[in-house]
């Protein structure tokens, strides 16, 4: 009786991974293609689209926007283009909220 027990409180368990795991990834899917601000350890911010991620939380923007407020750069932006940034620099994220009420309707 305690076996069946544990198969069914694993498997709840399991349930309830997957249901967060699902939630997530909607979450996540939401954000494709969203125009994001992500400032880093280095004081820099990227503004560009949001294409991808990977387990280690890298991110993949396109085309990015580099906005620096050194004295070198006197505050102008820089056109990088696609850009892959490690998960480790990102301090923030901000998702711009112009880009969060335009909806894509897929075909």
């Amino acid at each position: 009786m305690f076996y069946l027990w544990s198969l069914c409180q694993s498997y709840v368990v399991f349930q309830e991974e997957a249901s967060a795991y699902s939630l997530a990834r909607c979450k996540l899917e939401n954000l494709l293609n969203k125009s994001m601000r992500i400032r880093m350890t280095d004081g820099r911010t990227l503004v560009g689209l949001f294409l991808c991620t990977d387990r280690d939380c890298n991110l993949l923007i396109n085309p990015v926007i580099n906005i620096c407020t050194d004295s070198f750069s006197q505050g102008e932006p820089r056109v990088l283009g696609l850009a892959m940034i490690p998960g480790h620099h990102v301090v923030s994220i901000e998702v711009e909220s112009e880009s969060l009420q335009t909806t894509t309707h897929g075909l």
